[in-house]
């Protein structure tokens, strides 16, 4: 049980699944849904301030590498098209469902640098992101668990 508690933390917690990948993990290894739930929302709720903290301290270290700036000039691009209008029109409310829909591409880290892209203000970046991340974790454990339950049938 802990090495799945442990799997599904750090699946939780990767920019590749995110608990879209954690909480399906942890109930199809048999994780009761509370456990599963709660690792996948706590370590998905940790990516804002660690990627934040991560983002201030590369750009205030790294800005004058002009490899580095480039870089960040690109993903920025990339982070402006793949949000969208949407979260700059709407800004807490578009970030928020922006993180909220469960799909490959949208999500905490996404939502993140859409965040310091369109300089929504870290306490409604946060809430936005964290509301999003327990509405997103919910819908996940829900699928999860009646999707588990089918297979069973199955």
């Amino acid at each position: 049980m802990l090495e799945t508690l442990v799997y599904t933390f750090l699946l939780s917690i990767s920019p590749f699944g995110e608990a879209r990948a954690g909480i399906p993990y942890a109930v199809l290894n048999d994780l009761p849904l509370a456990w599963a739930f709660v690792v996948g929302l706590v370590a998905n709720l940790l990516i804002f301030p660690l990627l934040s903290w991560l983002i201030d301290t590369f750009s205030l270290k790294l800005w004058p590498n002009r490899t580095y700036r480039k870089s960040v000039i690109n993903l920025s691009k990339r982070a402006k098209r793949g949000v969208g209008n949407e979260v700059q029109k709407y800004g807490f409310w578009g970030l928020m469902i922006f993180v909220m829909i469960p799909l490959p591409g949208t999500g905490a880290y996404m939502g993140t640098i859409a965040a310091y892209v369109f300089k929504i203000g870290r306490g409604s970046a946060f809430l936005a992101i964290s509301i999003g991340v327990v509405i997103s974790c919910i819908l996940m454990a829900a699928g999860s668990y009646f999707g588990n339950i089918g297979l069973q049938a199955l």
